[in-house]
Order: C-alpha cells, then structure tokens, then sequence
C-alpha cells in the first residue's frame, strides 16, 4: 500500500495545504512552522515534565502520560480535517513524523484508539491505526491492534461529561498478547476532553497492562 501511495504522490503531488507548494501535504517549511505546546498535564493544564498526568489527576484518569504536539488550529486543524474528510491518508505520515520528535519512552508497545466503526467505513480507513503504524515503523517498536470498539456514539461538540458517559464501555481488549507488566502507548490525531483515551486505557488496564500512555498529534 505505501508502494502505491508513493507512485501516486509522483504521478498526482499533493499540495502544501499552507503554501500550496508541490510536493507533499505539508511542505517542510511549513511543518517546522507548526509551534509545539509546552509539556502539560492533560486534564488541568499544569505544566508537568515528560506530559505526565499531575498527582492530582492521576486520582481520576488511567493515562501515565498524554504527549501532544500543538493546539488544534491553523496547519494543523487542515491536516487533520484533510485526513478525516478528504481522504488524505498521506496526513498520517506528517503527524507521525512529528509525535516521532516527542521525547517518547522506548520500552513500549504501539496501539491505537480505535475510530467509530461508521467513520471507518465512510473514510475506508481508521486514521489512528495509520498514524501508529507508521509511528512504529520510525521508532522500531512495536505495534499492535489491541482494542475493538463497541460504541458508535458521535463526540464531535461533547461536553467532557457527555463523553465520559458515551465512553463507558466504548471498548474491550482483544486479548492478542499478554499485556502484563506492559506499557503500552496508544496513539489517536486529537485530543478534547481526553474520555476517548482515558476509555481505551481503562480498557487495557483491565486486560493487564501495567501502565498506559497516550501520544497525540493536536489538543483540541
């Protein structure tokens, strides 16, 4: 598949969504323009080091850590639109390139926060899986599909709470591999509220994972 998407960006180049310059879907200057957030606790916001979730809110939620990127706005927004509703699958490998920059652990496994089975079918495509794929590809780690998702519940304009609720539930583990004294990474393009991930993690936490981490590209 990367072979034919390849030969497709020769015969038809994408265009710099920013500069519209040809060549790819977010040129380089443009990509080193994107600003980076500081490291942050997910939940409240407290600066924290290595994004890991505060002392206080780890009281409450199931991540260890919650890396990010950048802020959805500007270039990133319109990549992200462009991966979801214009079926531009090429957007996964420019987030996985700069969740690769992050100062993520190596003792990891890669997984990701299975997409509503509906926008799958409409995009033919989850783009989580692809964003870890090629993640795990860069880093040499290695990746797996360890959740299934049961809801098919639209998040899109949620408050936290209504999420919260919509997620209880939302997945179960597949049982493919032993996740005891596991630390798995799970990677989704955004994150709002975080109830999405915190329900996958509570997920694998239940299967047996030791401690679960989560890596996005853009924080709504």
């Amino acid at each position: 598949m990367r072979i034919i998407e390849d030969l497709f960006n020769i015969i038809a180049p994408h265009q710099c969504l920013v500069c519209l310059a040809e060549g790819s879907l977010l040129c380089q200057a443009c990509t080193d323009k994107i600003s980076k957030i500081p490291e942050r606790c997910y939940r409240c916001g407290r600066r924290n080091e290595g994004f890991r979730t505060c002392a206080a809110c780890r009281r409450h939620s199931p991540l260890y850590s919650v890396w990010a990127v950048t802020g959805y706005e500007g270039a990133a927004k319109d990549i992200v639109h462009a991966i979801k509703f214009a079926r531009a699958k090429a957007g996964a490998t420019v987030m996985a390139s700069l969740i690769h920059q992050c100062p993520l652990p190596t003792d990891v496994l890669i997984a990701y926060v299975p997409t509503a089975p509906q926008r799958v079918r409409e995009r033919g495509y989850d783009q989580a899986a692809l964003i870890a794929k090629e993640l795990a590809i860069r880093s040499k780690l290695p990746y797996h599909t360890l959740l299934a998702r049961t809801g098919t519940q639209r998040q899109l304009g949620q408050q936290r709470a209504v999420r919260k609720e919509q997620m209880t539930g939302a997945f179960r583990s597949l049982d493919k591999i032993d996740l005891q004294d596991k630390h798995v990474l799970l990677i989704d393009d955004v994150l709002t509220t975080g109830a999405t991930c915190e329900a996958a993690a509570r997920a694998l936490r239940q299967a047996g994972a030791k401690r679960v981490s989560a890596a996005v590209f853009a924080v709504a």
